[in-house]
């Protein structure tokens, strides 16, 4: 193995569950992620909300970083 800059980079895999209402709102919200970088993380789940009559929709996503060291204070839709 090489040592030099680019082995001693940091990377880390940030994920995130975007949920809401399966409408408009919510695939604009997956759009605009995809669009910052952010990658589908499998397939959508859906389910029913009985008490207010809607489908609610979830899907995960994930985003690689360079030279990123997690905190546990990370605002991940900010990245």
């Amino acid at each position: 193995m090489v040592n030099g800059p680019l082995s001693q980079r940091k990377r880390i895999t940030v994920y995130r569950c975007l949920t809401g209402p399966d409408d408009a709102s919510f695939c604009h919200r997956v759009t605009e992620a995809l669009s910052k970088g952010w990658l589908l993380y499998g397939s959508p789940s859906l389910t029913f909300d009985a008490a207010k009559g809607r489908v609610i929709c979830g899907q995960a996503i994930t985003k690689d970083l360079e030279d990123v060291e997690y905190n546990a204070e990370m605002k991940l839709g900010e990245l």
